[in-house]
């Protein structure tokens, strides 16, 4: 792989654009599937997710792949379909691990509360045995401790879960991203 460029126009489709030798480099080489099936390079699929990150979410992507090497024309006419079919898979993973994350949010949160309800009964029926020093500390760790235990599922449902549900919005993007080859005139 060599050099890429993106241009941003608001109206129109925006080109990600990949040179390569020969189009078997944007797969992997080690995957023993068809190649309609075959998994994108390690190296071209961040290459392609970190150039479809800087662009507007608002646009639709087109993969421009300038070949040096014309392919067989059946993988040039399955080429396309290839890297669709390998974002969506991308998406049916994004799409479960965001519902997971949503699941464990949940639990966590209720787990939480009824940590935080524990620790404030245990800190009110030590309200009621006394006045010692040995009490208070012990009455206001529990008060503390509680609401600690509620730090994780506020940080999920505050801050956690926008960085997921924008790589499932990316990859929905390059599911759908047309794919078009660059060949050598000749």
């Amino acid at each position: 792989m060599k050099k890429a460029s993106a241009t941003m126009n608001p109206t129109q489709t925006v080109p990600i654009k990949l040179r390569l030798r020969e189009l078997p480099q944007l797969f992997n080489s080690m995957d023993p599937s068809p190649f309609h099936d075959r998994d994108l390079d390690k190296d071209a699929e961040e290459f392609i997710l970190s150039w479809a990150r800087e662009l507007p979410p608002a646009q639709e992507i087109e993969l421009v792949l300038h070949l040096t090497t014309p392919p067989p024309p059946e993988r040039a006419k399955a080429v396309e379909a290839a890297v669709q079919r390998y974002f969506a898979q991308r998406v049916e993973l994004k799409d479960r691990e965001y519902r997971l994350r949503w699941r464990r949010g949940r639990i966590s949160l209720f787990v939480g509360l009824l940590f935080l309800a524990g620790c404030l009964l245990i800190s009110e029926l030590l309200a009621g045995l006394g006045e010692s020093a040995l009490s208070t500390v012990v009455k206001e760790s529990l008060t503390i401790g509680g609401w600690v235990a509620l730090w994780r599922p506020l940080d999920f449902f505050l801050y956690e879960w926008w960085p997921v549900r924008g790589e499932l919005r990316l990859v929905q993007r390059l599911a759908r991203m047309r794919v078009r080859l660059d060949l050598p005139a000749g």
